[in-house]
């Protein structure tokens, strides 16, 4: 058993595990908002391609965060355990498997695109913008999954000092560089994509020399049982991707009950969306922070310690939530008509800025909750807490609501499934934890 650390000592490991990688979220949704504006002064048709390009993201992107979570719960628990050179073979043979998994999903989705197409009804009129498009955008995707996996390499090993300043300069270059190739160059659409190849590549011949001089991977894989490595990565990649695609599916059912109040409930949700995002970026830092801690102090097996800084954790995402849902309620006439010009829109916002933020500090441990669960190797947990989040608590107490009061009574059956997935899932952390103890 190690030696158990003090709630301060984890505290202040705690911040500054998350505080990089805080800038690095908050860069990236910055720049993903630049780069949907520099793309809607283009016109219909490239917005139409990248919108029928989102779904396919989603996939690449499930694909990428499963063998992400994979790698930063094997790596760090490995480390935890003090075997160093394990830990360097998992980094290369994952770094190996992601790139030549996204490489292969990319090939076979640029073979398939016309059948893609055609499933997902996109006008005729659409399939030339996106046979330009999609050769840019999926390199930029490959690029972006490689980088991601040298990320978790970084983090896995306990630096997000790293990953989270590139996360910032790439972003930043790429705000810069979109204009330039967008509307200088006159690539048009595809010039998005190049300015994300150009500004990744730029991260990348930063990142490869250090991860390297850091010796935090290697290729030599002698004495390594390959077939049960990949079997345990796909133990916890498998549920990890499932887990990261049902949001995507609970998304579609919400916006179409959404949809039967009309455009302007539409609109309204599309931009509370957007503001949740980004008030709830402590929650999202915290689950790129914490997985590494947490699987060191398993493979340590410092349970008592896990538990401390999950408490920690916990506390602070309902203070600092709660207090942004205070100003959410005492600013949401003046945010509401900040976000948006149409009175009808922002008579619909205000009210979902008074009531949705009280939950956000609920949804945030559930989210952090998932992540912690395939930190301590157990991912078919995590997957049952998203199922339950969002099946269980959020699409029926979001239909309960809209049946008995419309618009308000559909925000106040988000704010009820939110405060049950926090509960529920902090329940069934601490049963994980329960039968760790008991080995």
């Amino acid at each position: 058993m190690a030696t158990q650390q003090t709630e301060t000592s984890l505290g202040k490991q705690l911040f500054s595990m998350t505080w990089p990688m805080l800038f690095g979220v908050l860069s990236i949704m910055s720049f993903q908002l630049a780069d949907s504006a520099f793309i809607g002064q283009l016109g219909v048709l490239p917005l139409a391609a990248q919108g029928f390009t989102m779904p396919i993201q989603l996939v690449l992107i499930g694909v990428q965060v499963g063998l992400g979570i994979a790698m930063t719960s094997m790596i760090s628990k490995a480390l935890g355990a003090k075997l160093q050179d394990y830990a360097r073979q998992l980094a290369g043979l994952v770094l190996l498997l992601g790139t030549v998994s996204v490489a292969i999903c990319c090939s076979i989705i640029w073979f398939l695109s016309d059948g893609i197409l055609s499933v997902l009804s996109a006008p005729d009129n659409v399939y030339g913008v996106i046979h330009s498009y999609w050769p840019w955008w999926l390199l930029s995707a490959l690029l972006s999954a490689l980088i991601y996996f040298y990320y978790s390499i970084c983090r896995a090993n306990g630096n997000t000092v790293l990953p989270g300043t590139l996360m910032v300069v790439t972003s930043v270059l790429n705000i810069v560089l979109d204009p330039v190739f967008i509307f200088v160059f006159d690539f048009g659409l595809e010039g998005a994509a190049m300015a994300t190849i150009a500004s990744i590549f730029i991260g990348l011949l930063v990142l490869v020399p250090k991860v390297s001089i850091n010796h935090w991977l290697v290729f030599n894989f002698k004495g390594l049982n390959i077939a049960k490595t990949l079997t345990e990565i796909g133990h916890i990649m498998g549920p990890a991707m499932v887990s990261q695609l049902l949001p995507s599916v609970s998304s579609l059912a919400a916006t179409k009950l959404v949809a039967g109040f009309g455009a302007t409930a539409i609109a309204a949700w599309a931009l509370a969306s957007r503001f949740e995002f980004f008030v709830i970026v402590a929650a999202l830092a915290l689950t790129m922070s914490m997985p590494p801690m947490v699987g060191r102090m398993l493979g340590a097996k410092s349970f008592d310690d896990i538990e401390k800084v999950i408490k920690i954790a916990t506390r602070f995402l309902l203070i600092f939530q709660s207090a942004v849902a205070l100003l959410s309620f005492a600013l949401a006439g003046l945010l509401s008509s900040a976000m948006t010009s149409e009175a009808a829109v922002s008579d619909v916002l205000h009210w979902h800025l008074m009531i949705v933020p009280i939950s956000l500090g609920p949804l945030g441990v559930c989210m952090v909750m998932v992540s912690i669960c395939n930190a301590l190797g157990k991912p078919y947990r995590a997957l049952l807490i998203s199922a339950l989040r969002l099946f269980v608590f959020f699409l029926p107490c979001l239909w309960i609501g809209a049946q008995v009061a419309d618009l308000k009574g559909m925000f106040v059956g988000i704010l009820v499934g939110n405060v049950l997935a926090g509960f529920s899932a902090h329940k069934l952390y601490k049963a994980s934890l329960k039968q760790l103890r008991a080995g």
